[in-house]
């Protein structure tokens, strides 16, 4: 949800003592401060409230009653999803039952600060005010958008709910997953949203549907019950390139070291696209997780990448030769088999006949790049260092290069994500659903 933010004014002030929000939320950078707002609301300066990650820490906020209540617990993994709840009723005598956060099922205990509210305050939530999600209002227009990720938002009017009403553990794996038939009682302003790849409609008798603020709502494949990869920012690279859309798109600098995939696999076959619409000097392929962060792809001698501009093949740090180059706005797909240790690369759905000619080949007489065995890969990429800086979008299997949906969805992919061309049958997304195909 990058540059966008969700609005909504309530009505009708109902009760602002005693209510819940849950939501799965999934971070897509660290960022500081207020740009880690997920649910907010506004009167004036001194009077809003905000629910955000501070940094790295869940804080929840109330101005007006100089509420701040802030974990020790920081969360910083931006390849998961949190469910996150938070359950008031300022009514209670003890002030610590008056707002408990929860994170995974898990009530937070430990915290940085613990402001409670007084016996009986109203917070600025669910008073006849604009809402937000993923937005701040400080000055009366929303200063900060999140950069984050959002399934089955719900806010319940009235009643103070446990985390187990919406969520619940795994009998098989013990992890916290979304209860698939949660029965609740909303109230007159409760409303459930983005549930199940439904839009800001709200899906509950209420009708209370929200608004676009600005930008553009884009649908997603990753849900929390299937995590799909995507670039990993927190590499410790020289000068990273600069990361959008949920961490698919990446703007390389001309000297960028080499980044890879928050996911990785040492074991079966996997699928994914990126489109290059400014390609100069990239370099696409894998490297394993053991490699040094800024091994080059170039000279790292288990890497395998394509180097667009000439189209050549590097491995083991040695230039197999080149296949017909590749242009901007082409679809490079790579097709990995990790159980016969070979790698295939295509460009827009024709894959390589050899190490000359061109793309214009199917999948079933392509040619085949040995991988290296013993190793768990991820998906890699770096600029080759030509003094000009490159764009990429990666579709792990989500459906889109960067806000653009794929333009005609192609076959196979073993029920698992979405692709612009046809995946060779057997092979799937790199997703935590795929990993356990």
């Amino acid at each position: 949800m990058a540059n966008t933010y969700l609005t909504r004014t309530f009505s009708t002030p109902t009760n602002r003592k005693i209510w819940t929000w849950s939501a799965w939320v999934k971070r897509q950078n660290l960022v500081s401060n207020y740009a880690n707002a997920m649910f907010g609301a506004y009167y004036d300066g001194n009077n809003r409230s905000v629910i955000r990650f501070d940094t790295h820490e869940l804080n929840f906020q109330d101005s007006a009653n100089s509420v701040e209540i802030k974990t020790n617990r920081l969360f910083r993994d931006i390849s998961a999803w949190y469910h996150i709840v938070a359950r008031v009723d300022t009514t209670q005598g003890t002030a610590s039952d008056r707002i408990r956060l929860y994170v995974n099922g898990e009530q937070q205990t430990s915290f940085k600060q613990a402001d409670y509210p007084a016996q009986n305050d109203n917070m600025q939530f669910n008073g006849a005010d604009p809402h937000y999600i993923n937005g701040r209002n400080s000055s009366g227009s929303v200063d900060s958008i999140a950069d984050m990720s959002y399934s089955h938002v719900h806010f319940c009017d009235g009643t103070a709910l446990a985390p187990t009403v919406f969520g619940e553990t795994d009998a098989t794996t013990g992890e916290w997953k979304i209860k698939t038939d949660p029965s609740f009682t909303l109230g007159t302003n409760g409303f459930t949203i983005l549930k199940d790849g439904n839009t800001i409609t709200d899906q509950s008798s209420n009708s209370n549907n929200w608004s676009l603020g600005a930008g553009t709502l884009t649908k997603t494949e990753d849900s929390p019950s299937n995590v799909f990869a995507t670039w990993n920012p927190l590499g410790a690279l020289s000068t990273p390139p600069t990361f959008s859309n949920g961490n698919t798109t990446a703007a390389i600098p001309n000297s960028g070291g080499v980044f890879r995939s928050t996911l990785a696999a040492s074991s079966g076959k996997y699928y994914c696209e990126v489109k290059v619409t400014s390609l100069n000097a990239a370099l696409i392929g894998i490297q394993p997780i053991d490699s040094a962060y800024n091994a080059s792809i170039f000279s790292d001698t288990s890497a395998i990448g394509i180097y667009g501009t000439g189209g050549e093949i590097y491995k083991n740090g040695s230039n197999l030769g080149g296949v017909a180059s590749v242009t901007d706005n082409d679809i490079i797909g790579m097709a990995i088999d990790l159980d016969n240790n070979n790698i295939y690369f295509s460009v827009n759905g024709q894959y390589a006949s050899g190490l000359s000619g061109s793309w214009n080949q199917a999948f079933g007489s392509a040619y085949a790049v040995a991988i290296n065995s013993g190793h768990t890969y991820t998906i890699a990429s770096q600029n080759g260092g030509s003094g000009t800086s490159s764009n990429i979008s990666i579709n792990f299997g989500n459906g889109y290069f960067a806000t653009t949906a794929v333009s005609s969805a192609g076959i196979n992919a073993s029920g698992n994500g979405i692709f612009e061309y046809d995946v060779p049958t057997g092979y799937t997304a790199l997703s935590t659903k795929g990993l356990n195909l």
